[in-house]
């Protein structure tokens, strides 16, 4: 996948009827968490981070360029208006990239399991797994192919295929999902 890239420039201006002027000129007011906590504020393009945003899971890795300035960012957390359909505020965290971050992510499963289709029924145990890796590592998404879950079978977290760069948190022999016969 090719790096995203969102283009911002560093304001000094707060408040709210800045922040209301930035909207209407198209803009979007965003702030910028290092990894001691220092924040800097930001005025990014509406329609370019609406694009990203849109497309990008929280383990996404992006370039922020700040002022001509790269940064490796992650989308921390977006404010957003349901009535009018628009992002109101963005915040990113930039890291270094030479530290591991800890993600806790859904597990996304595809295909449907051979004992569903044979008249089991499947539970869902664990909803989601804490992976620690350097940035540059950590998936985007975790897809957990479960086809071939038979009745009786149990689809456990040591099962996800995740690559030997990441850690795995969670307990690696808890379930995911199981197939019990029907009734």
């Amino acid at each position: 996948m090719d790096q995203i890239v969102i283009n911002a420039k560093t304001r000094t201006e707060s408040g709210k009827s800045v922040s209301k002027k930035l909207r209407v000129a198209g803009r979007l007011p965003a702030v910028m968490y290092n990894e001691k906590g220092e924040a800097t504020m930001l005025d990014i393009d509406a329609a370019e981070f609406s694009k990203v945003w849109r497309t990008v899971t929280p383990t996404t890795l992006l370039t922020l360029k700040v002022d001509g300035k790269d940064n490796l960012a992650y989308i921390q957390d977006t404010e957003y208006d349901i009535k009018s359909d628009k992002e109101l505020h963005a915040d990113f965290h930039v890291v270094s990239g030479d530290l591991p971050i800890v993600a806790r992510m859904k597990v996304n499963y595809v295909g449907t399991p051979a004992g569903v289709l044979a008249g089991g029924f499947m539970l869902r145990h664990v909803p989601d797994v804490t992976l620690k890796a350097l940035p540059k590592d950590m998936p985007a998404r975790i897809e957990a192919d479960i086809s071939d879950v038979k009745i009786g079978d149990v689809f456990r977290v040591k099962d996800l295929g995740i690559a030997d760069s990441v850690t795995i948190l969670t307990d690696k022999e808890a379930s995911l999902i199981s197939v019990s016969a029907g009734r």
